[in-house]
């Protein structure tokens, strides 16, 4: 099968001085639906959905628009919308208010998104400097999450006017396992963590799936009951120790793909 591939660039100023270059690709896709010709579809996120430290064509956002394309005969419009730096309130507040992401958005037949790691990375910083309050900031920065979670899920439930839509989020893993170890924070902060963690789930059962990315990056060999371990030590970070390699997002890619891709009818709202 021919494959098209062809990438021009929108620059949107958002908020004062922020540019977000936005890639748009046509792929030959196959989703064996509806009676349609393409799929339109948008990542939202942050670093990683931007696919930082990836080359081009290879974080998760287009690898899971080759998925669409193994898996279905449709042609897909991919509009990458993720933003680095980008916390669960930049993502909200776009949804509310950026007129390209509604656009976006509310036009695209399948939609994935990843945050709040930097949430947590924010609030973990504070943490190690002892300007936290205890633990006060790593609870500040769940209950943001909590609240700006349902403004994401609800808005995009809003948005797509409950037209059938693929769905698809991921967990966040946890990069720092051996540094938080070896200073005696880990219990702490990776609570915190499974916190954000259960907040992603807690929407599954309205059709927003989730990629079990924790589990695939910090457990031993991929498994809810295994040991937790570094991800670093399963060669799934990129030289910062921090953002995933080409492993990393090919295994987030491969996650998202194994949650196959059902649509959802978007029931408002999804979490209150």
């Amino acid at each position: 099968m021919h494959i098209r591939y062809s990438t021009s660039k929108v620059a949107v100023l958002f908020a004062i001085a922020l540019v977000l270059v936005t890639t748009w690709t046509l792929w030959p896709v196959s989703v064996a639906t509806a009676a349609i010709y393409q799929v339109n579809y948008t990542g939202l996120g942050d670093s990683i959905a931007f696919g930082l430290y990836a080359f081009p064509g290879q974080g998760y956002v287009p690898l899971y628009a080759k998925g669409l394309h193994n898996f279905t005969n449709l042609n897909v419009n991919l509009y990458p919308l993720g933003v680095p730096g980008w916390t669960s309130s930049d993502l909200a507040n776009a949804l509310k208010s950026n007129i390209l992401f509604q656009l976006f958005v509310a036009n695209s037949d399948a939609i994935t998104w990843d945050i709040g790691g930097n949430d947590l990375n924010h609030a973990r910083s504070s943490y190690k400097v002892g300007t936290c309050g205890g633990e006060q900031c790593l609870k500040d920065a769940v209950n943001t999450f909590q609240s700006n979670w349902c403004v994401i899920v609800n808005t995009i439930g809003q948005l797509r006017h409950g037209r059938p839509t693929i769905l698809r989020t991921m967990d966040i893993y946890n990069p720092y396992v051996d540094e938080d170890t070896a200073t005696g924070d880990f219990s702490v902060l990776n609570g915190y963590l499974m916190q954000v963690n259960d907040i992603i789930h807690s929407t599954e059962p309205a059709g927003i799936l989730y990629a079990r990315v924790y589990d695939a990056f910090n457990k031993l060999n991929g498994q809810p009951n295994d040991p937790v371990v570094d991800p670093a030590s399963k060669g799934l970070l990129a030289f910062d120790g921090f953002h995933p390699n080409a492993a990393g997002h090919a295994l987030i890619a491969l996650k998202l793909n194994q949650q196959g891709y059902g649509v959802t009818v978007p029931m408002f709202p999804f979490c209150q």
